[in-house]
């Protein structure tokens, strides 16, 4: 036991892949479930115990086999997911601008006021109805030619009782029309009046509009930031353990019955389509082994590599 090695997984950038810090998350958010009753908390907590690699002859390691959990919260899972998700998605991008050279892209962010764990299942129901209502007004409908959009659900910890902050992300695919002329072009102050009818809003909620450039890559309104903003965390890990144990308890049956049976990310139009045409897999129940990116092609293989987590060194050895 004691010549095992450390596991050190680097993407070809040379950046080292965090399993130890996801899978440390993991249990504590197995722990969490165990403490409120929920069956699947001993599933969860063996979710990728041993990762079996493959690695070519320059030492780039491929994941081959291991076993996910799938929980929405998972934060092995959610990395996974997100790195597919993301990878997904840049693939279809770049297709869609292939397709329809001239169109353009918009990154728009929709905000209501926070709400509480008991109201949060229904009012990302009505977000969803909502944002399906304002594709359907005669000046976005006649300028869309597809969508992608996310849901991303922070906490607010200060509060008596923890607030939760439910958004959404939709990177829009229009035509180029969609920037000549009042008739098409629609304004931030009517995004947000589409937003505030369709969500049947007494107040007035902060959206935000922006054009996306699409072939620059580092650029904060670049379409691969824009993409990568979309495809990113339903829930990010520190939210939800925090160190705070009766708060992260609530926190934690507060998402695990509001997100239950709902998607955190769905396509329309020609964005639908073209997922379709790629063959691309459902990420959100679908194969967190291969995330389709790039980085993970390696060369012919020369190895196999088998690393367990150790439970009482509390990391992956080789």
């Amino acid at each position: 036991m004691a010549d095992r090695k450390v596991l050190v997984d680097r993407s070809q950038s040379g950046k080292v892949r965090p399993w130890r810090e996801h899978k440390l998350e993991n249990l504590q958010y197995g722990d969490y479930l165990q403490m409120l009753h929920y069956k699947k908390a001993h599933r969860v907590k063996e979710c990728g115990e041993v990762l079996r690699f493959v690695e070519d002859k320059n030492g780039h390691k491929k994941l081959a086999q291991t076993w996910f959990c799938h929980s929405r919260l998972c934060p092995l899972c959610n990395w996974r997911r997100s790195m597919k998700q993301s990878n997904q998605l840049t693939q279809i991008l770049t297709e869609a601008v292939k397709q329809r050279k001239t169109g353009r892209f918009l990154f728009l962010t929709l905000t209501v006021k926070n709400t509480t764990g008991d109201l949060l299942k229904s009012e990302l129901r009505q977000m969803g109805r909502a944002i399906a209502k304002i594709f359907q007004y005669k000046k976005v409908a006649k300028n869309l030619l597809g969508y992608v959009r996310s849901t991303e659900v922070t906490i607010n910890h200060e509060a008596d009782q923890p607030m939760y902050h439910h958004h959404m992300h939709v990177l829009l695919f229009m035509k180029s029309s969609y920037f000549t002329g009042t008739d098409n072009y629609i304004s931030q102050a009517e995004w947000t009046g589409y937003w505030q009818r369709a969500m049947k809003l007494a107040y007035v909620p902060v959206v935000n509009v922006e054009a996306v450039k699409p072939n620059v890559k580092r650029q904060k309104n670049s379409l691969l930031a824009s993409a990568q903003e979309t495809a990113k965390y339903q829930v990010k890990s520190k939210d939800i353990l925090t160190n705070n144990q009766e708060q992260d308890l609530q926190v934690i049956d507060d998402l695990e019955q509001a997100l239950a049976g709902s998607r955190q990310i769905s396509y329309g139009g020609l964005l639908k389509e073209i997922r379709k045409q790629l063959q691309l897999e459902d990420v959100e129940n679908g194969d967190l082994i291969n995330t389709d990116s790039d980085d993970q092609e390696t060369d012919q293989v020369v190895r196999e590599i088998v690393a367990k987590w150790d439970y009482q060194r509390k990391n992956y050895f080789v």
